[in-house]
């Protein structure tokens, strides 16, 4: 028997084994690529919260536009039904018909009036006068009269009406449409200028 000695490192020289140096070097590569993922990962997550963060606050600045958007067609909206409502009050105003504390409110359509007026002649005249107006659709109105009177028929003109056909139809000679001229002015300036859909009072008519 005989006791021999070898390098110790030799077998690595050879593939049997690995070097301490390859080790070492092994090591530090397996070191260094878990760093990179863990690397990698991190900004991975710091992108995904970045663009987290970046549509978040994107979907935050367009619902925030969206809302100042409806905020301001609201406020226009209420602007143009403010000054629709002190149109029809100088409209009112300037065809003579004197309603004391005249006041008309005007929102999405509907008009509303209130005052004193002094016969019921006045206040279906004023009624009328808003009506009939571009962009009213309603009017609810509590208008008080100084006098009473028997409230006057109302007629829808259709296509193809004129004065004289609505008088012949509804007070029952058409020669009579000077009334219902009279009884729808200052609205109506001239009998054979009437559109459809326009609202005329008849007076005495059914």
């Amino acid at each position: 028997m005989g006791v021999f000695d070898f390098v110790k490192e030799a077998g690595a020289k050879v593939g049997i084994g690995e070097s301490k140096a390859e080790a070492a070097a092994r090591e530090a590569a397996e070191a260094a690529a878990e760093a990179k993922a863990q690397k990698d990962a991190s900004d991975k997550r710091a992108q995904s919260a970045a663009k987290w963060a970046a549509d978040r606050k994107a979907k935050g600045d367009a619902a925030d536009k969206k809302e100042r958007d409806a905020r301001a067609k609201e406020m226009k909206e209420k602007y143009a039904e403010s000054q629709k409502a002190t149109g029809l009050e100088n409209y009112v105003e300037k065809l003579g018909l004197n309603v004391k504390n005249l006041d008309i409110r005007f929102d999405d359509g509907v008009a509303t009036i209130s005052g004193e007026a002094p016969d019921q002649d006045t206040r279906e005249r004023v009624i009328l006068a808003v009506g009939n107006t571009d962009g009213v659709e309603t009017v609810s109105e509590t208008i008080t009269v100084a006098s009473g009177g028997a409230e006057s028929a109302l007629h829808v003109v259709v296509k193809g009406d004129t004065l004289w056909a609505i008088a012949k139809a509804r007070l029952g000679d058409g020669n009579r449409y000077p009334e219902i001229f009279e009884a729808n002015r200052p609205m109506l300036s001239d009998p054979n200028k009437i559109f459809v859909g326009q609202v005329l009072r008849i007076p005495g008519g059914n």
